[in-house]
């Protein structure tokens, strides 16, 4: 096999613009800290998952977390929080194939919304066997006012981002 004639699966042009996907992540989840899971993190996962790929959009999001929590803190609760949104890139790169989904904005904020409760039910049954708890329907229904501000997060920053970001996506595409 001739070595010129194979394409690296990430050139240098890729990688830095994972880099700064992964940058514009980082960020934002640090800007709103204040806010308690408001962040447009998971809005900027959901549209790299639509627009590049979902591997590329879970190596934005293993990066974004590693990278947030060294300042945020660090613990077992990151894996939770990675598996959570594994999850969550899967189930919304499987409903952009439903039609009116993939095609209508709309839809797709709407979905983005559910899936900040689909992370915190994810999270809440990872932390339900890693502490050993008796009852997990308890745990999860406390955290769902911080998961009603997850969701309204994903849908505003998702509206709000996603002309911005398809703009970029598609020049990153030409090129």
């Amino acid at each position: 096999m001739n070595p010129k004639s194979i394409t690296p699966r990430f050139t240098a042009q890729k990688i830095a613009y994972l880099a700064l996907m992964t940058a514009a992540c980082v960020v934002g989840r640090m800007l709103f800290t204040f806010l308690p899971n408001v962040q447009p993190m998971t809005a900027i996962l959901l549209l790299l998952t639509l627009s590049l790929s979902l591997p590329e959009a879970l190596l934005v999001a293993t990066l974004s977390l590693v990278i947030t929590n060294l300042f945020l803190g660090f613990g077992i609760w990151t894996v939770g929080q990675l598996l959570s949104y594994v999850v969550i890139l899967l189930l919304f790169w499987l409903s952009s194939f439903i039609p009116v989904v993939g095609s209508k904005l709309w839809f797709q904020a709407g979905v983005a919304g559910l899936m900040g409760f689909v992370y915190g039910f994810i999270y809440s049954v990872f932390n339900y066997f890693l502490l050993g708890m008796q009852v997990f329907w308890a745990y999860w229904i406390s955290g769902l006012s911080f998961d009603a501000l997850h969701a309204i997060g994903n849908l505003g920053f998702y509206l709000l981002l996603a002309p911005i970001l398809r703009l970029l996506f598609q020049r990153y595409r030409r090129k």
